[in-house]
């Protein structure tokens, strides 16, 4: 015999009442990610000169021949992201996040692994030419807009 035969309607009514409740309660259920809106990273820090005439964001030691480089900060998704570059002899010696979203756990998450490799890649790379991070493809884009604009302010 048939589960919804036409001669007990009353197990159809119970049948149909319970799948409705059972897809509201997986419906409600769900969590949506924090929007756009509420995305923001930490902020920015004032931009430094010197006295060696360097543009803004600029920082020379003309002694060693090492400057440090101040990008754009960077509009995502998810919030700013703008790093920083330190240039040694020509050659790029150090990169460093410094404004990315850090607003709610995934995003910590997410950039605490994803910062690390981006570093390494453009170290390696020597250039703003790096892969993106798989997971974090917004953060990835940012980062690379923002070394390229480092990287081009300090003339590499």
């Amino acid at each position: 015999m048939h589960a919804l035969n036409k001669n007990r309607p009353l197990r159809r009514i119970v049948l149909a009442s319970a799948a409705t409740v059972s897809g509201m309660v997986l419906l409600l259920s769900l969590k949506p990610h924090a929007g756009p809106a509420l995305a923001v990273g930490s902020p920015a820090p004032a931009p430094t000169s010197s006295s060696s005439g360097a543009s803004p964001g600029t920082t020379k030691a003309p002694a060693t021949g090492t400057s440090t480089v101040t990008g754009d900060s960077v509009q995502t998704r998810w919030g700013p992201v703008q790093v920083r570059v330190t240039i040694s002899g020509g050659r790029l010696t150090d990169v460093t996040a410094v404004t990315y979203p850090t607003q709610n756990p995934r995003d910590q998450e997410i950039n605490g692994y994803a910062i690390p490799q981006l570093r390494r890649e453009a170290l390696d790379a020597q250039s703003a030419r790096i892969d993106s991070v798989s997971g974090a493809t917004y953060t990835s884009d940012g980062y690379r807009r923002s070394l390229q604009s480092a990287l081009d302010s300090a003339g590499l």
